[in-house]
């Protein structure tokens, strides 16, 4: 039984190739982060070494033991599995190396090797250049799964050479329900989660059972919030805060600009009284409240404001300057004009 939560197509692709006998050598499984690219893949690595008569069963040994990664022919590549490594930013040439002279063997105790290739787009240029030779000679036995949540960082050649599989968000109904039934959680927290998630199951799944991820985020909204009544200095200082960060851990700026990015999205749908599709359902009470101290003029400015931002961060942009203007863009909470910064509070009474 496959495990992945929606999916329908690239799961009928996968299993109508593995009863026709007609799988390709290697696919490409594009999508964002947590949405289900490594369920797809170990459930496929599952379905082809499962002695069940309807592969995967989920329950014999071999299936067992490629989920809790202990299967001899099953691999996984990928920056978390390079441990002489700490703190690499690629996927070497020697993994890849590694990798082609476990695919030249038989299958030590299975009917197939499969090789999972996690962030694929982190291949150095070296390492997708040999990868290439690879799946340009495909070899008997061998499945190669490449994971990428942005396969525009493949090279094209690499990109051609695989069967090409999208994975996309779940509608939060689905997922709602699917947290409700498959793991037991409250209605209530499956409702934000889903909606939180932005359709990426794995992540409402770890969020439901790791408390930090849902504080980090109210200590990130809480920042945000000091930073819309805060004066031109204090912006300042967290914008070079966060270029700092930005210099050590780049993800971790983004999701702040992805949660700051959704908030605004969301202080949108309150003032246009679209209540049905607020993700914030626990800020509800800040996000009425804030609602009537901006025109819709200055949240759709705010937001516009943040993705340029999240664009020349990506384009390597000089992170302090962009985030600084970002603060300066920032409508303070007067409702006052786009840049022009007070903590004084007035409420627009209509």
């Amino acid at each position: 039984m496959w495990q992945v939560v929606g999916q329908a197509r690239a799961v009928s692709i996968l299993q109508r190739g593995l009863e026709r006998g007609t799988l390709a050598h290697a696919y490409m499984l594009a999508g964002p982060p947590h949405v289900g690219k490594m369920t797809v893949a170990l459930n496929l690595a599952q379905a082809l070494n499962c002695g069940s008569p309807e592969p995967p069963c989920g329950q014999c040994p071999t299936c067992q033991k490629i989920a809790s990664g202990n299967h001899a022919d099953v691999q996984i590549i990928g920056l978390t599995q390079n441990g002489d490594a700490a703190g690499a930013k690629l996927i070497s040439i020697d993994q890849v190396r590694d990798m082609q002279h476990s695919a030249s063997l038989p299958p030590f105790e299975g009917k197939c090797k499969v090789f999972i290739i996690e962030d694929a787009e982190l291949l150095s240029v070296e390492a997708a250049n040999c990868l290439l030779k690879t799946l340009e000679e495909p070899t008997d036995r061998v499945v190669f799964l490449l994971l990428t949540t942005n396969e525009k960082l493949l090279l094209s050649t690499v990109v051609s050479r695989c069967q090409r599989l999208e994975l996309t968000p779940l509608p939060s109904p689905q997922m709602e329900e699917a947290l409700q039934k498959r793991w037991g959680i409250e209605p209530q927290l499956a409702k934000l989660l889903s909606r939180l998630s932005r359709g990426c199951l794995g992540w409402a799944v770890t969020a439901a059972s790791d408390d930090r991820i849902l504080q980090a985020r109210t200590e990130k909204l809480e920042r945000l919030y000091e930073v819309i009544g805060a004066d031109a200095e204090v912006r300042f200082n967290h914008a070079a805060q966060l270029a700092t960060q930005f210099a050590q851990n780049r993800a971790a700026v983004q999701e702040t600009l992805d949660l700051w990015r959704d908030w605004w999205r969301d202080l949108l749908l309150v003032k246009t009284g679209c209540f049905d599709y607020v993700a914030s359902t626990d800020q509800s009470n800040m996000l009425n409240n804030m609602a009537g101290h901006y025109t819709m003029e200055q949240i759709r400015d705010c937001l516009g404001s943040i993705m340029a931002a999240e664009g020349q961060l990506r384009q390597n942009a000089n992170p302090r300057l962009v985030l600084e203007v970002l603060m300066l863009d920032m409508p303070g909470k007067a409702g006052n004009n786009r840049g022009e910064l007070s903590t004084k509070v007035t409420v627009d009474d209509g």
